[in-house]
């Protein structure tokens, strides 16, 4: 038996008619949709450079927004070093000894704590949830035009930016 042929021997095995020769009513009898058109597939240079600039404005729309998750993480970022330095006691308990002097290892504790408690204010800031211009308080006032200051930080920072907010990079 040939490859393709029936058993009967005649055309193609498995088949599908899509013509539609029925008198009850047909899709053609349905208007198309909101934003469908039957019009060729090949779209002109202005409506793609259309599309291509509606989908770059909302993703800068996008970029630009404070996302709830990036807060969390910054709230967590300020919890975490408030929880820590509130159980000092607690954390050098089992070390407690009259040998050994923890006044050191506890200023360092402390200190690492602070510096990430700084951090999580930092990053309230650059979310832009601190109040520090004029224009927070009174609404009459015009907000301050935003400028970027390219630092060293600021660039080390943006590459290990672990909240979503995506950064500036200047190349």
């Amino acid at each position: 038996m040939e490859k393709g042929k029936g058993v009967m021997g005649g055309g193609r095995r498995w088949a599908v008619d899509l013509t539609d020769n029925s008198t009850s009513h047909s899709s053609r009898d349905i208007p198309d949709p909101p934003g469908f058109s039957r019009a060729s597939s090949d779209q002109d240079d202005s409506s793609l450079a259309r599309q291509n600039k509606d989908a770059e404005s909302n993703w800068k729309s996008q970029v630009s927004t404070v996302h709830l998750f990036s807060i969390g993480i910054t709230f967590s970022a300020l919890w975490q070093p408030i929880s820590a330095l509130q159980g000092v006691g607690k954390v050098f308990e089992p070390y407690k000894d009259g040998k050994v002097d923890l006044l050191l290892p506890k200023l360092v504790y402390i200190a690492l704590n602070l510096a990430g408690l700084c951090v999580g204010v930092w990053k309230l800031n650059t979310l832009g949830l601190l109040p520090t211009h004029a224009s927070d308080w009174v609404s009459s006032l015009p907000p301050p035009q935003r400028t970027r200051v390219n630092t060293l930080l600021s660039k080390a920072i943006s590459v290990f930016d672990v909240t979503g907010l995506v950064m500036e990079q200047d190349d």
